[in-house]
């Protein structure tokens, strides 16, 4: 029976330190091979020195197209591209993004899961939101393991309570934990294998960069009165998993989270232009007002000045209201934590 022998980590803000903390732990003749994606920005290249310098015991490789799988290797997914797994190899996927990055996490565990079932351990570590939480529900689903950081050891806590809060979850560790507890597991053997969901498969195909179009979408969820927030195409609800998300006509993929936040930064910006537009117009009908005195037209200047009044009025109500809906600053427990 084969052994777990699949090592498939994520995170996102803060999860460089306790990442280092994990990899610098594994043994050198570790008999299984790790994923990683970190949410990182197109071009970036900090990461590979970042693990390559804490795994210096183990190869390090950036992810490549076509690459084959080796147990006690590292692999590192590459900006703008999904980390796929699939048959033995790593593929480089162009597929829309999903939760606004590629690559994104939830792609990599889905994929693992669906070449691997219960072969899998998913590690989720610290980041902002609820990216991951999907990914490791697949992994779940198709029987392997899910581990997640303990929200008390994490920089940024969103990511590991999404999960904690969503998913039965096998275990919850400090960082310091995560690598001893990965090296006990990767001898174990695995459980039986599961059915895989379709829609999982079909996910991947996605981030593989297949066709996407309405009836695709239509074999996933059902259409939503939402709009992307990155092209503005209708969304769909998924059918299946947690936690709840959504995909448009072209395939971009988000958690209900960052529906709400992507929302949220919209709505600020159009009250801010609705704020720009009134007080300009509150100033023109003043400029009125004063040019009908200067003409000796009274009555008219008076009708100009209710109006700039009323103006004033209306931009006063929007400026509190852009006001109320910024966050309220929250004292840091990690004020003297950094990434590197």
């Amino acid at each position: 029976m084969t052994n777990r022998d699949i090592i498939v980590i994520g995170g996102s803000s803060g999860a460089t330190l306790p990442l280092k903390t994990i990899l610098g732990t594994l043994p050198k003749d570790l008999p299984a091979a790790v994923f990683v994606v970190v949410h990182i920005p197109a071009r970036s290249l900090g990461l590979l020195a970042t693990v390559t310098a804490a795994a210096a015991h183990m190869p390090v490789h950036p992810a490549a197209d076509g690459m084959a799988i080796t147990p006690g290797n590292i692999y590192l997914g590459v900006p703008d591209y999904h980390l796929i797994l699939a048959d033995g190899r790593i593929r480089l996927g162009r597929g829309p993004r999903e939760n606004m990055a590629r690559p994104s996490i939830d792609p990599l565990f889905r994929s693992a899961a669906v070449s691997y079932g219960p072969r899998v351990i998913g590690v989720l570590l610290s980041g902002l939101l609820n990216d991951g939480t999907a990914g490791l529900d697949a992994i779940k689903r198709c029987g392997g393991l899910a581990l997640v950081q303990d929200p008390t050891d994490a920089i940024a806590d969103e990511m590991p309570r999404s999960a904690l809060s969503a998913l039965e979850v096998d275990l919850t560790l400090s960082a310091t934990r995560i690598g001893d507890v990965l090296a006990d597991l990767v001898r174990d053997p695995a459980g039986p294998p599961r059915p895989v969901p379709p829609e999982l498969r079909l996910e991947v195909d996605i981030a593989a960069g297949a066709r996407v179009d309405s009836d695709v979408i239509g074999r996933l969820g059902s259409p939503a009165a939402l709009s992307c927030p990155q092209c503005g195409g209708v969304l769909s609800t998924m059918k299946d998993g947690k936690p709840l998300r959504f995909r448009c006509q072209v395939g971009h993929g988000y958690t209900a989270e960052l529906v709400a936040k992507e929302q949220e930064n919209s709505v600020d910006e159009a009250m801010r232009v609705a704020l720009r537009i009134i007080e300009e117009r509150a100033e023109l009908v003043r400029r009125m007002a004063a040019d009908g005195r200067e003409a000796g037209r009274r009555a008219l200047a008076e009708m100009y000045d209710e109006r700039a009044a009323e103006y004033r009025a209306y931009a006063e109500t929007i400026r509190k209201a852009v006001l109320q809906t910024l966050p309220s600053p929250e004292p840091s427990g990690n004020e003297g934590a950094q990434e590197e």
